[in-house]
């Protein structure tokens, strides 16, 4: 049909008479382009006039099929109809360029449907990892793996369809990468490793984006931002980026609190040695009450103990756990439960014991202090009697002095 349709085109050209031939070919040649701009935009509104009604269905993978195909459909329509122009032109032209019209439109209707496919994997992934469009969204990191890997496949295939279109032999272009990749192989051996790493990362999940992680073995504690095929971003806590290697995680150990079921409460609290009487009461109420208590896991360990007689205090072991993992919640949680603490310690007349030491001398025996400053008080004692006497010696002898200028 197409051919007809140029033996058509070809026929009017060389058999219409009343313009030249360049002005004939020019006319098809922009007759062609403008019904290809027409037919595009045309195409361009169905599709979307599509996508509106399909949007109503509970189907969300047709309304993905359609949103990722309407730009390649477009770029379709208008690779074909230049092709067709530059057709028509390049039968009454000896220009060089249009001898490559049926190489161009291989490789661009490659990469047109190349575009499609990875459109419709960006809409995928989207629709997948959506708490808004699924009921049991999929995790984030796996489908971004997947999607990264289909990517990669997609592209390779393109370029090794590309070359074959292009005349190239596609055995040996994989035999040049067979050879060198062995090549590559020894000068990157680090970029291998971290691929690798990133690989096991995304097959084993020790951890996904947004998680908490840090390790025992590394200063390395923040949150996962991305996870990479060479490396995975960390924000750190005091909001620095920190980007680690992916070979570093299959040698050191990773902790992820952020699976954490429960967060623990550990205290040991103290009251004084004078208080002892009221030790296995205090205790019974403390365990009472995180028993009790809304926000305190009753089905894990809970302890409430005399732990030990400590240098100035009598110990209680308090262990348990809370029913939030939140790091903000959980702190809300512990100052409750030591505030109760405090509070049963303190309804028994009891006190939390602090630091302290006491003393005891022998009878008769002082401290050094202790007559310095009873040395110091007679002396000043005996020195507000010389002052008295000196100032009543200086009375008399004003008086004496006195009396005899009276004289």
């Amino acid at each position: 049909m197409i051919g007809d349709v140029m033996a058509m085109v070809n026929g009017w050209i060389e058999n219409f008479g009343l313009l030249s031939e360049a002005w004939r070919v020019g006319i098809v040649v922009f007759a062609l382009v403008f019904g290809t701009a027409t037919v595009a935009y045309i195409a361009s509104h169905i599709i979307a006039a599509l996508e509106r009604k399909f949007s109503q269905t509970k189907n969300l993978f047709d309304d993905a099929l359609l949103h990722a195909a309407r730009k390649p459909v477009v770029a379709f329509v208008w690779l074909q109809g230049v092709y067709w122009a530059a057709e028509v032109a390049h039968k009454y032209s000896e220009a060089e360029i249009f001898k490559a019209n049926e190489s161009v439109l291989q490789i661009g209707f490659i990469f047109v449907l190349v575009w499609a496919i990875l459109r419709l994997i960006k809409e995928a992934e989207g629709i997948l990892v959506s708490p808004l469009k699924m009921k049991q969204p999929m995790d984030y990191t796996t489908v971004n793996a997947v999607s990264k890997l289909s990517r990669a496949v997609v592209l390779i295939t393109a370029v090794l369809i590309a070359m074959q279109s292009m005349g190239y032999s596609i055995s040996g272009v994989l035999a040049f990468g067979g050879v060198g990749g062995i090549a590559v192989g020894f000068a990157a051996k680090d970029l291998l490793a971290n691929f690798f790493g990133g690989f096991i990362i995304h097959l084993d999940r020790p951890f996904k984006v947004g998680d908490w992680v840090r390790s025992p073995d590394r200063n390395i504690e923040g949150t996962v931002e991305h996870i990479g095929w060479r490396l995975t971003t960390i924000r750190t806590f005091d909001k620095r980026p920190l980007y680690v290697p992916n070979a570093a995680f299959t040698t050191i150990a990773v902790e992820n609190p952020s699976r954490m079921s429960n967060r623990r409460i550990y205290e040991t609290i103290g009251i004084r040695y004078a208080d002892v009487a009221q030790m296995a009461t205090i205790v019974d109420d403390i365990r009472a009450m995180l028993q009790q208590h809304e926000d305190i896991e009753s089905d894990e360990t809970l302890i409430v103990n005399f732990l030990a007689f400590n240098a100035s205090s009598l110990d209680i072991m308090v262990y348990c756990f809370t029913k939030t993992t939140q790091w903000v919640q959980f702190h809300e949680v512990k100052q409750d439960v030591l505030l109760k603490i405090s509070d049963i310690i303190e309804g028994y007349g009891a006190e939390v014991a602090f630091p302290t030491r006491t003393l005891h001398l022998p009878e008769g025996v002082r401290l050094s202090g202790s007559q310095s400053d009873d040395s110091a008080d007679k002396r000043g004692e005996a020195s507000s009697g010389k002052s008295a006497q000196k100032s009543q010696n200086r009375q008399t002898t004003g008086d004496v002095e006195d009396s005899g200028e009276s004289e």
